[in-house]
């Protein structure tokens, strides 16, 4: 056990040694220059640390005892202080993740991304036929409160009269813990992720399900998708987050459940993270716009301009990630 055991140090010394050797090179150097020159250099040297990072992460959980997890720790140790001292302002950290780190993230987990969406929409779209078929399943579907206090003739009664800043906190706040409690719920194995997409779409398919019956669909879903676009992209995200580290935990591969909670709760806290400025424009849109006294069109206008900048977002940092991979294997 113990030859097998010294062999798996070596194989994993051997097939690692260069890019800790490449870390150390760069740490030194940036100790010269006393800071980080150009994005380039951040992006490298984040890449290298965060390789770095998960190699003590592992070596810390299969080699706890051998001189290379001492070493891995001394190593990390001085890449993040370097990283995240003076060298590096906060904004370009703060560039760094939303134009790079986030984006990639989300390019490598869009497939979780997709099943949230999924899930979602199948809770929506049979939540929606039930109550076409006869509106009084909306009593049995949706809570209580929601249920009663719903009437699609009073539809933009409200416009104009309502506190817009204390609507959009409250929106962000509540829409922000749904995010938060369907990441979270990747504990479960994602059983609890997966209840609370398929619920939130059996809740919008309901009501959708509702308007359509009284004949008021293309109303319901000015007031919706304003807001909607952007706020179910983040909770999809969120969403897919939590499924990501539920399957990870249900299927470990050959990594304990142990390892794989830690790795993957990492990566979907920052996927998590980096949905907060969805939900913020989302509430702003939600308290400001939504119910402003404009037309429904401009409502529509305004869903299409959302859209559009997601979609726009997504594939610029597409196009930075493929022109940084570029230039990396240009270098090498």
């Amino acid at each position: 056990m113990l030859e097998v055991m010294r062999l798996n140090i070596k194989q994993f010394v051997k097939q690692h040694r260069d890019e800790w050797k490449q870390l150390e090179q760069l740490i030194s150097s940036l100790h010269k220059r006393k800071k980080l020159r150009s994005a380039s250099d951040i992006n490298e040297f984040h890449s290298l640390y965060q390789k770095c990072a998960q190699h003590l992460s592992y070596s810390q959980t299969y080699f706890p005892d051998e001189e290379i997890t001492p070493y891995l720790n001394g190593l990390v140790s001085k890449a993040h202080n370097l990283l995240y001292k003076d060298q590096v302002s906060s904004f370009q950290q703060i560039r760094y993740f939303f134009s790079t780190k986030f984006i990639g993230l989300l390019l490598e987990q869009w497939k979780f991304v997709v099943i949230a969406m999924i899930l979602f929409t199948l809770g929506g779209v049979g939540s929606f036929f039930s109550v076409v078929q006869d509106p009084l399943h909306m009593f049995s579907i949706l809570p209580a409160d929601i249920a009663q206090g719903v009437d699609p003739d009073y539809l933009g009664s409200s416009d104009g009269a309502v506190d817009s800043s204390l609507m959009s906190a409250t929106i962000m706040t509540n829409n922000i813990q749904v995010a938060i409690l369907a990441f979270a719920s990747g504990i479960t194995f994602g059983l609890l992720t997966v209840y609370i997409l398929i619920y939130n779409g059996i809740i919008i398919g309901a009501l959708a399900g509702l308007f359509w019956h009284s004949g008021k669909t293309y109303d319901f879903w000015a007031y919706i998708v304003p807001h909607g676009m952007i706020e179910l992209t983040a909770i999809f995200i969120a969403g897919g987050a939590g499924l990501l580290m539920g399957y990870k935990l249900l299927v470990p591969g050959s990594y304990t459940r142990g390892y794989q909670l830690k790795y993957q709760a990492k990566r979907s806290v920052q996927l998590l993270l980096g949905t907060i400025p969805l939900f913020i424009i989302a509430g702003i849109i939600e308290g400001f716009i939504t119910p402003a006294t404009i037309s429904l069109e401009a409502k529509y206008a305004v869903a299409f301009i959302t859209v559009i900048g997601l979609v726009l977002y997504v594939v610029t940092g597409k196009l930075f990630l493929n022109k940084k991979e570029a230039t990396a294997n240009s270098d090498s």
